[in-house]
């Protein structure tokens, strides 16, 4: 998933069902179905804070990239990334395909 990118998504579908995003969620490992099925959340530990930040604007970097721009909360230590695409309220492919991204990302590929 992690080869794909970000189509503009301008509202007016559904958002994906919950069992449609628990299939999803069995290609990017570490992440997990949140308020609902509504959103993606997946927190990164790091050896400090330097770290955290760094990974926070690498992903801010990513979404800006892309056009589809997750939640990011750091601070010692970890970086929390939740997904979700905010015209349809909930979750669309764009946010399994920006969470492969910030995998790859996170692992170095």
């Amino acid at each position: 998933m992690q080869e794909r990118q970000c189509k503009p998504c301008r509202g007016g579908i559904p958002p994906l069902a919950r069992q449609q995003a628990e299939q999803r969620l069995e290609e990017i490992p570490g992440w997990a179905l949140i308020e609902s099925a509504t959103r993606l959340r997946r927190s990164f530990s790091f050896d400090n804070f330097m770290q955290a930040q760094a990974f926070a604007c690498q992903v801010g970097e990513l979404a800006e990239q892309q056009g589809h721009h997750p939640d990011i909360c750091y601070g010692w230590g970890y970086c929390t990334v939740v997904f979700y695409t905010h015209k349809i309220g909930g979750l669309h492919e764009n946010d399994f395909i920006m969470a492969a991204l910030v995998n790859a990302l996170a692992s170095g590929a």
